[in-house]
């Protein structure tokens, strides 16, 4: 017997789930609520007659049904909407959505530049950006593409360089400054409250420097550690510490006096962002614009 409507519609909820082991990220995915994706999955399992999948209030998994109909359906699914895909270029303009997840600095210093200018050439393309910096499995989360810096980018995708090599440079309050003393080599950190970072593998980021001898790495003295940039820029311009980062983050504040860079001569310059996606998957024209008009409009120079 053929599929009902109804039951196409549930399997594609049956393969989000399968692929983020959540409702929660699934609804997140579609646009749909936890609870009505449990509903039509419950639905899905009674019209079928078996259990696709083990549900506790910690955790959600496959059975052997479930995996055995994930394997089955996949392919088909993800062909379905390659063509469906395909058809943008017979519209009068290109629709569909787009779904990226991004390394936490990436939103405001390369797409915030671009997104006014895609959204008003593309009005009907959906943009969903991610922001985190833990590194996420774009395939598995249901992403479109990530956006790292080059050194993290996983071998088995395909990149695209979004921007120029980006330096990382000390900074700090001038009121900071004042109270504590300009450090004038790397090793006089030692002696300085730094804003230590942990950064998406749950280490604490070591500060990259280059000198006459080459690179090399110092691990900074931290009584304050952060995940992410905003809560060390609110510190920074509070005047509690020293801070490392890049260049274009802390720029603004320089340009009004509320940083100051230090250690000028002892900054480097490290990979710059790329965009990455499946080799093994056609690549939506929403996306593919995105890419295009950051190269083209390169906030971040290329």
């Amino acid at each position: 017997m053929p599929p009902s409507r109804s039951d196409l519609a549930d399997f594609t909820y049956f393969l989000a789930i399968a692929r983020h082991r959540s409702f929660r990220l699934a609804g997140l995915e579609l646009g749909v609520s936890a609870s009505a994706l449990s509903h039509a999955l419950k639905g899905l399992e009674g019209r079928l007659g078996v259990r696709l999948l083990n549900r506790t209030n910690r955790s959600v998994t496959l059975t052997a049904a479930g995996e055995e109909l994930q394997a089955a359906i996949t392919t088909p699914f993800e062909a379905i909407g390659a063509a469906v895909e395909a058809l943008n270029r017979y519209r009068d303009g290109p629709s569909g959505r787009v779904r990226i997840n991004v390394v936490v600095d990436a939103a405001p210093l390369l797409l915030a530049p671009v997104m006014p200018k895609f959204a008003e050439q593309y009005p009907d393309i959906e943009v969903e950006i991610a922001a985190n910096n833990h590194m996420v499995d774009v395939i598995d989360g249901g992403f479109d593409a990530g956006i790292r810096y080059g050194g993290t980018v996983p071998e088995d995708m395909v990149a695209q360089r979004l921007s120029a090599d980006l330096r990382w440079v000390v900074a700090a309050s001038p009121a900071y400054l004042e109270r504590h003393g300009e450090p004038q080599t790397p090793d006089d950190l030692q002696n300085h409250q730094c804003i230590g970072v942990r950064i998406g593998d749950g280490s604490i980021y070591r500060w990259d420097f280059e000198g006459p001898a080459g690179e090399f790495t110092v691990r900074v003295p931290s009584k304050i550690t952060v995940d992410e940039t905003r809560a060390m820029l609110s510190l920074g311009l509070a005047g509690m510490g020293v801070m490392y980062g890049l260049e274009p983050v802390f720029a603004p504040y320089v340009a009004t006096g509320e940083l100051r860079i230090v250690l000028q001569d002892w900054a480097t310059f490290g990979p710059g962002y790329h965009a990455y996606y499946s080799s093994r998957r056609q690549l939506p024209t929403g996306l593919r614009l995105l890419i295009d008009l950051i190269r083209q409009m390169q906030p971040l120079g290329l």
